[in-house]
């Protein structure tokens, strides 16, 4: 997050992680319903209930959150203990293993083998969990490769879960980029499924911060607690401002999704035609994670810091997903920054 914040810029920013900026004139706002103050205490009840309704769950398995990172941190927080076994996909959003390692977990981790096209092999799983896990994380799209995990997959990760008493947290910020016959959430698969999301990736209104957790009423209850001592009440113009948004949800995730599907295309063209990156192809998602060939070397940081010196462009660098000779390609932006960024890469590739 750090070198997001403060190195990820460039003219031709190909480092992004969700689509586009959605424009606050577009939304239909009446300026004079906002409010600076509000019931919303445990959750502002019409965002509750719009989350609920999105997902099709009881609102008493809502927990509003400040973002799908901090909805992370209040599930992680509220599960596990100190010391506790933590199994996590690997390659992993940095963030989420740094949770675990903040809580002090002991932290194992599973494969996602790019040579099974980034996908989860529930045996791997089983063969990594002890009777001491506590908690299996993964992404679903995973991040960074976009890749999707099909629902006999969740439901079986779900089976090995429940036999070892251990929950299952599945992070599905950017499940919405299927925008073909969408799956539904995996909370719906049984109790043993804890899932977090948010619209900050897909929708364009991640300034609001407006994310959630889905969990058993008992655990939601617990997690709305413990974030007593974080964030104790969240902002309520934003809430406001969100039940606006989930109220234009179709309007929102069309306008991302032409952007999104048309740097797709030129993605898959650029790849088709680059002998020096390879990249495991994928129909959803905002993101991609292209691997430099050997002849290019092991190690994709010098290659993008030559990238953003000398070509005005940036990625995200593969180190930050454990992944060194890979690189994070986002879409859904600019389609005409994202083609230049694009030749701008292959020029550097030579």
């Amino acid at each position: 997050m750090h070198w997001s914040k403060t190195q990820s810029r460039a003219r031709f920013n190909l480092a992004t992680s969700g689509v586009a900026p959605f424009p606050f004139r577009e939304l239909p706002i009446d300026l004079k319903e906002l409010e600076i103050n509000g019931d919303n205490s445990y959750g502002h009840a019409p965002l509750q209930q719009a989350i609920a309704a999105h997902h099709g769950v009881d609102p008493d398995c809502v927990v509003e959150s400040a973002g799908t990172s901090m909805a992370n941190h209040l599930a992680m927080a509220a599960i596990i203990e100190p010391g506790n076994e933590v199994l996590i996909e690997h390659p992993a959003y940095g963030p989420i293993l740094d949770i675990a390692h903040y809580l002090e977990a002991n932290v194992k981790r599973f494969r996602r083998p790019e040579e099974n096209g980034w996908a989860i092999d529930p045996e791997e799983v089983r063969r990594c969990v002890t009777a001491k896990t506590r908690l299996i994380v993964i992404t679903n799209l995973h991040n960074p490769t976009s890749v999707l995990t099909p629902e006999s997959v969740l439901r079986e990760i779900g089976d090995i879960g429940r036999t070892i008493g251990a929950l299952v947290l599945v992070d599905e910020v950017y499940l919405d980029a299927v925008y073909e016959n969408t799956p539904r959430t995996s909370f719906h698969l049984g109790p043993e499924f804890v899932v977090t999301s948010s619209l900050t990736k897909v929708y364009g209104v991640s300034g609001l911060r407006c994310g959630w957790i889905l969990a058993q009423p008992d655990l939601a209850w617990k997690m709305r607690r413990l974030n007593d001592l974080y964030s104790a009440t969240p902002v309520f113009p934003g809430e406001l401002l969100s039940v606006v948004a989930f109220q234009q949800l179709n309007l929102l995730r069309e306008m991302a999704r032409r952007i999104v599907e048309a740097d797709r295309k030129l993605l898959r063209d650029f790849l088709k035609q680059q002998s020096r990156l390879c990249a495991v192809e994928t129909n959803w998602g905002t993101t991609a994670f292209p691997r430099l060939s050997r002849d290019c070397g092991r190690n994709a940081d010098a290659f993008l810091e030559r990238l953003q010196s000398e070509f005005e462009t940036s990625a995200v660098p593969g180190r930050f997903f454990e992944m060194p000779d890979h690189f994070r390609i986002g879409m859904g932006v600019n389609t005409e920054m994202f083609a230049e960024g694009l030749k701008r890469i292959s020029r550097a590739l030579g």
